[in-house]
């Protein structure tokens, strides 16, 4: 193991070699019951070092530097732009678990506007992370409004989390819902009755 440096949370942090992470697998494995040395599971640790390698890269990723690309060219135009049913796949911090759901993201320009994939990369670099929902509803909406010096920023992620409906509870049906308003979203309701409309979760 050597020692790095992590950006994200300024300190010391061991930086762990893939075969070290293989061989924890190959614990863990052990420690369920399983054989690590039998035919089927051989190549499984390398195999979920590699998944874990997508699932979690948002460590390694700048939020910020996705929206570092602005256009000022939109002649004037100052409404909201919603972009919804951006897909989340992300995993609890508690245990671990998938969180598998969708997120509506708008926001208000003050002067310059965003490529609109880069509203959905947004929340992809967050989403692969250790999360709770309030807490990447939040970050999502921080860095929006930060990053373009919006007038406002709404953000919903509505979501299935597998730590409730896989073990513990078991309630396969239950999602939940969360929202994150700043500028004009949260001084204005207005705003928000318009943005939940364009998003299908209030209806006239």
């Amino acid at each position: 193991m050597k020692l790095v440096k992590d950006t994200n949370f300024e300190k010391e942090i061991k930086k762990i070699s893939d075969k070290e992470a293989e061989e924890a697998f190959k614990t863990i494995l052990a420690w369920i019951g399983e054989d690590p040395a039998r035919e089927g599971l051989l190549e499984t640790p390398k195999r979920v070092v590699k998944a874990f390698k997508e699932y979690f890269k948002g460590y390694k990723e700048d939020p910020s530097q996705v929206l570092d690309k602005t256009f000022g060219d939109v002649e004037g135009y100052d409404d909201m732009v919603v972009q919804k049913n951006i897909s989340v796949q992300s995993h609890c911090e508690h245990h671990m678990a998938p969180i598998i759901g969708l997120a509506h993201v708008a926001y208000i320009p003050k002067k310059r506007v965003v490529g609109l994939s880069k509203l959905a990369r947004l929340v992809e670099v967050f989403s692969k992370r250790l999360q709770t929902q309030e807490k990447l509803t939040m970050q999502i909406a921080n860095t929006l409004m930060e990053s373009l010096d919006a007038k406002g920023v709404a953000v919903t992620i509505d979501s299935t989390h597998q730590c409730m409906t896989m073990r513990g509870i078991k309630k396969e049906q239950a999602t939940t819902v969360t929202n994150y308003y700043l500028g004009q979203f949260k001084e204005d309701l207005s705003y928000q009755n318009r943005y939940l409309r364009f998003i299908s979760i209030v209806k006239e």
